[in-house]
């Protein structure tokens, strides 16, 4: 077993390291995400002074789950999967295929070295947004089940980000159906304004969206607006939609490793 995982766990140093070397992109990334927590603090004040409040979810709370959302979109938004679409395009994808490993789980191992440098910065990133901000601290077991969640969520995410390049199997550019579905799930997901916010049956549709698994129920059990009566079934419903996207994930990669088109010469 250890054998088998040898090289993925390569791979994920390979690219820690990789996302260590420049030091100066690092800086702006903590920089610019504690100036975003500084501009969503003042947007929120302003617009819960025009009570425009959700049911549930006061104005430190609303100022909490800003800011946690922040320092999870430190981790979320790393793609590694994206090197499918940039290895079709240089044609290094086939002997990829040829080697004695997975692939997929090689794109996942590589994203999951980059996360985890991304996941140090959250501690410096929260130790400054802390200067301008008060973050309410849950319980241990809600801390517990939020970190859970938000594991889940970001397998979810890692599926999303694959199937959408591994289009370029058919299509050799997924940039257009990215935008497409990254501008969907920063609105639906609950990553830049709770889906408390989304009234009647839209509220009811968004929170059945697979979006939702990945920043909003994380969220919602963090502040408190999910019960601990409700987290077991809120994590199944996560849990469905990670099964659901890791099968289809596994039936179009078969189908796209057996279709290699390569561009360029």
């Amino acid at each position: 077993m250890e054998a088998a995982l040898a090289p993925y766990v390569a791979f994920a140093t390979k690219a820690f390291a990789r996302e260590a070397t420049y030091r100066i992109e690092v800086l702006t990334e903590i920089g610019s995400l504690v100036l975003r927590v500084y501009i969503l603090r003042s947007l929120w004040t302003a617009l819960y002074a025009q009570n425009v409040a959700p049911v549930g979810l006061p104005l430190h709370s609303m100022i909490t789950y800003a800011t946690v959302a922040m320092l999870m979109s430190l981790i979320l938004e790393v793609d590694a999967t994206r090197l499918i679409r940039e290895k079709l395009r240089e044609g290094t994808i086939a002997t990829d295929l040829m080697k004695p490993i997975s692939v997929p789980f090689y794109f996942f191992s590589d994203g999951l070295g980059q996360t985890a440098l991304h996941a140090l910065l959250v501690v410096p990133s929260l130790l400054c947004a802390l200067l301008l901000v008060r973050i309410d601290v849950p319980s241990p077991a809600t801390f517990a089940v939020f970190l859970l969640a938000f594991v889940v969520g970001y397998g979810v995410n890692f599926f999303l980000n694959f199937l959408m390049n591994c289009i370029a199997f058919w299509t050799l550019e997924t940039f257009a159906a990215q935008l497409i579905v990254r501008w969907a799930s920063d609105l639906l997901s609950g990553q830049i304004i709770p889906l408390l916010f989304f009234p009647g049956i839209v509220g009811r549709l968004v929170f059945t969206l697979p979006f939702a698994a990945i920043y909003s129920t994380p969220l919602l059990i963090y502040v408190g607006v999910i019960p601990p009566a409700r987290w077991a079934i809120s994590i199944a419903v996560q849990m469905l939609w990670l099964v659901l996207f890791a099968a289809l994930a596994s039936v179009v990669w078969r189908a796209a490793s057996n279709r290699v088109v390569i561009q360029g010469g």
